[in-house]
C-alpha cells in the first residue's frame, strides 16, 4: 500500500508516518510538507532515519501534488492548526491552506480513486454557542453543569448533536467547509472518506506555542524554568481542555485507513474525553510534579478572541459505534513529553525558549 500523509513532517503527520512504517514495513509511506512550522526540520531527520520518503511541497500548489503520482490512501493532516490564525492578522493564509489546499487534496484523491482520511477539529463547533452553556466553578476548574438547555452539551462535553450555526474562527470555518465538501465528493464522486473531529492532541514531538500545542508548551516552560501566563477568564487558569495522547490518535487513524467503510458518510468526535480533561491550573500542578520545577505564572484577565472556558469532547458516539476510546491518561501524556524534551534538550531549547 502507498500512503501519502500531507503535513507529514508536522506533529501528527510525522508520528503517523513512524507508526505506520514500524507496523507495516513493506508499505510505502510518503510525507508531504512545506516545512513552514518551526521544528518540522527536527522531525524530518527522524523520518529519514526510518527510510520514510519525503516530498517538499505545498498543498496550495496543485502542481506539487501532481508530482506524487498514484497512491492508495491520503491522510490529510496539513492544516494550519492555530485558532488565532486570521483573527489578529490577514486570514488569507489559513483560508488558502485549510480550504483551497484541502480542495486540491480532494481532487488528487478523486483522480486516483484514493481513500481519504481527513483530520477535522473540535473547533468546528461554534464558540458563541458553547460559551452560552451553563457552567459551574470549582477551586481548580470550570465544568459544564448537568443542567443544560442546549442539545449537544452535557457534563460529559460537546457531542456531534450540537447545532453548527454560529461563529467559530477562520480556522474552524475552513475545516467545517472542508467537511461539507467531503460529503459532496462522497455522494457524487464515490470518494471513500473518514472524517474525525479531533480534540486537543498532545504528546512528544509537538512544537507547542501559546495558540496551539499547549501541553508541550506548558511542560517545556517548566522544564526550562521559564514563566507562563494564565490568559483570560479571570486569569486564574481554570479554563479546561481534554487531551488525547498522540499514540491514541494515530492508532485511530491506522484503523480508519484499513477500515474506512465503517466511517463513510459519518463524522465522529475523538478527544481525550471527560476523564482526560484538566484546567491550566491543574496542568501546572502536574508539570510541577513531573519536572520538579515551580515557575512564575502571571495573570492576564483579557480574554483572547474565540477562546473557550471549557471544551471537552463527548466521545460516546465513536465509543458505541466503533468501539474506540483513549487508552493513555493525562499523566502519561505529560511524562512522555517530559522524557522527549529531556532526550532532545539541545535541539528543543532554541524552539521553546
Amino acid at each position: 500500500m502507498k500512503i501519502l500523509i500531507t503535513g507529514g513532517a508536522g506533529f501528527v503527520g510525522s508520528s503517523l508516518c513512524l507508526h505506520l512504517k514500524r507496523k507495516y514495513p513493506y508499505y510505502q509511506i510518503l510525507a508531504f510538507d512545506n516545512l513552514k512550522r518551526r521544528g518540522s526540520e527536527i522531525n524530518l531527520v527522524e523520518l529519514k532515519k526510518h527510510e520514510i520518503g519525503f516530498i517538499h511541497g505545498d498543498i496550495r500548489n496543485k502542481e506539487d501534488l501532481e508530482l506524487i503520482g498514484e497512491f492508495d490512501v491520503m491522510v490529510e493532516a496539513s492544516a494550519e492548526p492555530s485558532v488565532l490564525s486570521g483573527l489578529n492578522s490577514n486570514p488569507s493564509y489559513v483560508i488558502q491552506n485549510n480550504l483551497i489546499g484541502a480542495i486540491n487534496c480532494f481532487e488528487i484523491c478523486n483522480k486516483y480513486k484514493a481513500k481519504l482520511v481527513f483530520l477535522s477539529t473540535s473547533r468546528i463547533y461554534p464558540f458563541d454557542v458553547i460559551e452560552s452553556a451553563n457552567f459551574e466553578e470549582t477551586n481548580t476548574r470550570f465544568t459544564f453543569s448537568d443542567n443544560q438547555t442546549i442539545s449537544g452539551i452535557s457534563s460529559k462535553g460537546i457531542s456531534e448533536e450540537l447545532n453548527l450555526s454560529g461563529i467559530r474562527s477562520f480556522y474552524g470555518a475552513t475545516k467545517l467547509a472542508a467537511e461539507l465538501l467531503i460529503m459532496e465528493y462522497s455522494e457524487f464522486q464515490n470518494m471513500e472518506a473518514a472524517v474525525t473531529r479531533f480534540g486537543v492532541i498532545a504528546g512528544p514531538r509537538q512544537m507547542g506555542k501559546t495558540d496551539q500545542g499547549i501541553a508541550s508548551l506548558w511542560m517545556a516552560k517548566h522544564y526550562f524554568n521559564q514563566p507562563l501566563s494564565y490568559i483570560g477568564f479571570g486569569g486564574t487558569g481554570k479554563q479546561v481542555r481534554d487531551l488525547l495522547h498522540i499514540e491514541d490518535a494515530v492508532e485511530l487513524l491506522d484503523f480508519q485507513i484499513h477500515n474506512i467503510v465503517k466511517f463513510i458518510g459519518k463524522v465522529f468526535n475523538a478527544g481525550g474525553g471527560i476523564d482526560n480533561s484538566l484546567s491550566l491550573y491543574e496542568m501546572t500542578l502536574l508539570c510541577e510534579k513531573i519536572s520538579g520545577n515551580k515557575i512564575t505564572i502571571n495573570s492576564d484577565t483579557t480574554n483572547r478572541a474565540a477562546d473557550l472556558k471549557i471544551f471537552i469532547s463527548d466521545n460516546r458516539k465513536i465509543e458505541t459505534e466503533i468501539g474506540w476510546r483513549p487508552k493513555k491518561d493525562v499523566t502519561i501524556i505529560f511524562r512522555d513529553i517530559f522524557k522527549w524534551i529531556r532526550k532532545n534538550e539541545h535541539l528543543l531549547k532554541p524552539i521553546f525558549c
